[in-house]
């Protein structure tokens, strides 16, 4: 009776997990897991927080691409009003390791759409941090942020 019983409540957060995963990757893709990249641009010359930690303004409406090897876009996101950017991989595509030591985040919207004073040419490159997992019923995320962008005056 105790295997029945756990078996039904496996079956239970199985079909809760599905319609998430389905919706995002498939039904294989997410009961195996999702590797997410997500982050926070802010309107600054380095896309960082700045000094003045949460008062600093956001970059809204910029295009962050994730880009491996010799500069190929594997994956993009806009960011949204409050300057956040995320981008959902499937694990059977990607290795982790490989992302963390061949693929950058590239934002090459002018940093002057966001403020004036800021330059309108190059970009912003950040190397990819992973910050650890998240379970999600069956669903493992990875979990990865920028390390930190750098301004690249000849990034375009």
């Amino acid at each position: 009776m105790a295997l029945k019983s756990l078996l039904l409540v496996l079956l239970l957060v199985a079909a809760m997990a599905t319609p998430i995963a389905e919706a995002q990757l498939g039904l294989i893709s997410g009961l195996l897991g999702l590797i997410r990249v997500q982050g926070t641009l802010f309107c600054t010359v380095n896309g960082n927080m700045g000094v003045n930690g949460t008062a600093t303004p956001v970059f809204p409406n910029a295009l962050v691409q994730l880009q491996c090897g010799a500069g190929n876009v594997v994956s993009s996101a806009t960011t949204n009003g409050s300057g956040i950017f995320s981008i959902v991989l499937d694990p059977l595509q990607y290795v982790l390791s490989s992302l963390l030591s061949n693929c950058s985040l590239v934002v090459n919207t002018p940093l002057s759409s966001c403020n004036a004073s800021l330059p309108s040419v190059g970009g912003l490159l950040s190397s990819l941090q992973f910050i650890g997992n998240t379970l999600l019923g069956l669903l493992n995320v990875a979990n990865i942020i920028p390390a930190g962008f750098q301004f690249l005056p000849h990034l375009t």
